[in-house]
């Protein structure tokens, strides 16, 4: 597995064969969304203001990220057209990324993450609760104690920065609250519509999006293909990793 930069953005690039380009969700990493699918070309990069790509950009729109994703498929995946995959906020980037440049995404599977849109002020929520970490961490079992225990405690644990005082989140809440309050504004039916993709939707069984949204995408797009991993929520590439992988091994293989 090797990292390669592209501009701004750090990528963790394995395998070789058709290309999958995977998005992490908020707060997230490409190294939580890595895995081994045998004889295709996996690209996880951390989306801006995450991970090991650039801290604090100046752009968080929704066509920032949007534009990041066509350009690591421009430049680490010929062009493509790739099998595009996301969670959550990387889902919604991922079906923005296949109506805005359908020429580059061959099939669309997005985990956790539908149109976007909401009624409740979650993203100031989500600034304040992370602003709340009792940062630094002393060490990846103080972290993970306190951050609930879980596969996805675990998973920020090992993605940390280790500095001299102790152990930082790749990421600062301000620019993690305003990275998802774009999401949260408008729900993205029209570009749903636009959408020529064979496209996968996976939900945990403690699935966040609700019910009445995917109904609706099914409805607009009769032909997507809905599957659901059982003993999983939000995070149900981590919770259970080898159904996961099941379900997108399943579906590349599938034919168009």
């Amino acid at each position: 597995m090797r990292r390669l930069g592209v501009s701004h953005l750090s990528c963790l690039v394995s395998g070789t064969g058709p290309a999958v380009v995977l998005l992490h969700g908020l707060a997230g990493s490409g190294r939580e969304m890595m895995l081994p699918l045998p004889g295709h070309r996996m690209i996880a990069p951390d989306q801006r203001g995450h991970g090991r790509s650039v801290r604090r950009p100046d752009d968080l729109s929704r066509a920032a990220y949007v534009d990041d994703a066509a350009m690591v498929i421009k430049e680490l995946a010929d062009d493509g057209p790739v099998t595009l995959v996301g969670q959550s906020m990387g889902a919604h980037t991922a079906l923005l990324t296949a109506a805005r440049y359908p020429e580059l995404v061959g099939r669309l599977v997005l985990l956790e993450g539908g149109v976007g849109g909401s009624d409740d002020d979650y993203p100031t929520q989500l600034g304040e609760w992370f602003a709340a970490w009792p940062v630094p961490f002393p060490s990846a079992a103080a972290a993970i104690r306190y951050l609930g225990a879980g596969p996805l405690a675990r998973a920020w644990a090992r993605d940390m920065e280790r500095r001299p005082d102790g152990l930082w989140p790749r990421f600062d809440p301000d620019i993690m609250e305003a990275a998802i309050r774009p999401v949260a504004q408008t729900a993205c039916w029209a570009q749903w519509q636009r959408i020529e993709a064979p496209t996968l939707l996976v939900r945990g069984a403690q699935s966040r999006v609700p019910d009445e949204e995917i109904d609706r995408m099914r409805e607009l797009r009769p032909e997507v293909r809905v599957a659901t991993i059982p003993d999983s929520g939000h995070d149900a590439h981590l919770d259970q990793p080898a159904a996961w992988a099941s379900l997108l091994a399943d579906f590349l293989g599938a034919d168009g």
